[in-house]
């Protein structure tokens, strides 16, 4: 079976044509809880595959090993100490980006959305030491497992930061696993210490019931008590963080061609793809040609974070390139090449590999598929079109979306990109019938336009929570409600009359509840319900009335039904719709 990395686990499923939940419960018994759109790490995916008795091929490995044969070992001379890349990881709202702020001395949270960081960056920071640490800051929020996956795989050192006054949330534990399954060494930074009922000894006996004790505790892991505010503590941090770095023994060789990881990629109208990259090995310089995923360029432009122009960049330096033919995946590698052509060929390579790929797992409709829809009956499908501000944010939003699938409602994703939103991508919309959802961009004169004349819903959201609890809830106004009934009254048939042209009327006694002229009625005989239906007219002796209470009784003839008889029960009921949860 020939497929790329991070394919999802229904991708999966479906190229060995087996059962999506078998697939889910392989992986639940290796301990992995896994949802059916989750990423799968190469790892994985082989050991599933195995157990289905399938052999795996990794087709975009192959490329990849193609570009490096073409370099060189690198010689002990060549090798020079290279400064450590760090991630800050951990739950929403624990003060990752409060940490770099005081690291960095700039105020980066005013920027971010809600106070939530929703893209990866990447800052290089110079200690009074004269030492250099770059740090990688990886979204908290769970929407953000892809990007913070591959936060932990470019990393050499991960902070895990905790709040000393909340405990060890879900999140922070999946960091934790990202960093161990990544084989990066941890510090842990317990946060909030000035905080009113701080207790990071409560944090401490957390983390050693789930096997990871602290120094202090007699474990291999290093901590440290912060305050990212006030800045107390940061500075020991730091040391604690060299320490590790030194154990690592860090090198790099920057005379050869420089090869690293794209952290971001976003559309600039004016100056075009804008891609924001890691160098972990070697020296990029402007002019150079280079690759990643299935787009290449020649690098036109290079500046760090502060926005100064550089000439080139060395190993664990961050910089901002323009020159990319379209915006690379966040998490993809990428390699300089000699010549342009070389370069082109392998990007094609990899966009018929893709091509094939989705064909491949492009599921159509099968019998058993229609024979499920018509037994849950109210099938429905929302489609979608997200477009955003930078890929790993769009990566983001179209899982977490796609993880809203219901068993009577499923969420397609039937195009995303990066970049403001387009006249095609309404006309898309307008053939499929799909929604168009901006994360951070908005439409064109044009597209508004033509969105307008379409019908076309445009939806435009700068939060990612925002987005999520929309289409949550239209999908919820999709579901048809369930009915659910409610007694509200039974009757005893006291006499029977029968008048011409009206039929049986039946005067009754009320015994529980009341009685309402709206309300639906079955006939009882001897414990059996002979007939259901509605009632024709409701009254008190000569009056027509809307309801009659206890104890009272009353006359009534029910529509299309005359076999009624003396000791007969009559149960009222009403039918109340109840609008269905996701």
């Amino acid at each position: 079976m020939k497929l790329t990395e991070y394919v999802t686990v229904s991708d999966l499923a479906n190229m060995m044509n087996i059962p999506v939940n078998e697939v889910i419960a392989t992986c639940m018994s290796i301990d992995m809880m896994v949802s059916i759109n989750m990423r799968l790490d190469a790892e994985t995916i082989k050991l599933v595959a195995e157990e289905f008795g399938f052999e795996t091929e990794f087709v975009s490995s192959d490329v990849v090993a193609a570009i490096q044969e073409s370099t060189e070992e690198d010689s002990e001379e060549d090798l020079l100490d290279r400064a450590p890349i760090v991630t800050v990881m951990g739950h929403v709202d624990h003060g990752k980006t409060s940490l770099l702020d005081n690291i960095r001395k700039t105020n980066v949270i005013a920027g971010e959305a809600g106070g939530i960081t929703q893209h990866i960056g990447s800052y290089s920071v110079k200690l009074p030491s004269g030492r250099h640490i770059t740090f990688l800051d990886t979204p908290g929020h769970e929407a953000f497992t892809a990007m913070r996956a591959r936060g932990a795989k470019a990393t050499d050192i991960a902070i895990i930061i905790i709040a000393s006054d909340d405990k060890v949330m879900p999140q922070t534990v999946e960091a934790i696993n990202h960093a161990t399954a990544a084989g990066v060494p941890m510090v842990f930074a317990f946060n909030k210490i000035d905080v009113a009922g701080a207790d990071p000894n409560k944090i401490r006996e957390q983390l050693a019931s789930m096997n990871y004790l602290v120094e202090d505790w007699g474990g291999k892991y290093q901590c440290q008590e912060i305050s990212a505010k006030k800045g107390i503590g940061v500075n020991e941090l730091l040391e604690k963080v060299l320490l590790e770095a030194d154990i690592l023994e860090l090198k790099a060789n920057p005379k050869r061609r420089a090869s690293g990881l794209i952290i971001e990629s976003s559309l600039d109208k004016g100056r075009g793809y804008v891609s924001n990259i890691l160098v972990q090995n070697g020296t990029l310089r402007v002019g150079d040609v280079i690759l990643a995923g299935k787009y290449y360029g020649r690098v036109k432009a290079m500046t760090n974070e502060r926005n100064q122009a550089l000439k080139e960049t060395g190993p664990s330096i961050p910089a901002t390139i323009l020159g990319f033919n379209g915006p690379p995946s966040a998490g993809d590698t990428f390699n300089v090449l000699e010549t342009e052509h070389e370069a082109r060929d392998i990007a094609n390579k990899r966009t018929q590999l893709e091509r094939e790929q989705g064909l491949r797992t492009q599921k159509m409709l099968t019998l058993d598929d229609i024979g499920r829809r018509i037994a849950i009956g109210n099938f429905q499908e929302l489609n979608l079109i997200i477009k955003g501000d930078v890929d790993g944010s769009v990566e983001a939003l179209s899982d977490s979306l796609i993880r809203l699938s219901a068993e009577e409602i499923v969420v397609r994703v039937i195009h995303k990109g990066v970049g403001q939103i387009s006249e095609s991508d309404v006309v898309l919309a307008e053939a499929s019938q799909a929604i168009i959802i901006g994360f951070q961009v908005r439409p064109s004169a044009g597209a508004r336009k033509s969105a307008e004349q379409a019908g076309v819903e445009i939806r435009t959201y700068s939060i990612i929570y925002d987005a999520i609890e929309d289409v949550r809830s239209a999908m919820e106004g999709m579901l048809s409600p369930e009915i659910k009934e409610q007694v509200t009254a039974l009757l005893e048939i006291q006499q029977t009359f029968t008048i011409g042209k009206v039929g049986t009327i039946a005067g009754c006694m009320v015994k529980e509840g009341k009685i309402h002229r709206t309300d639906k009625v079955r006939i009882i005989r001897d414990g059996i319900v002979i007939h259901t239906g509605a009632l024709e007219s409701l009254k008190r002796f000569k009056d027509d009335v809307k309801e009659v209470a206890m104890g009272l009784d009353c006359g009534l003839n029910i529509k299309g039904f005359n076999d009624l008889k003396e000791g007969d029960l009559i149960e009222a009921y009403q039918e109340i719709e109840i609008k269905k949860k996701l």
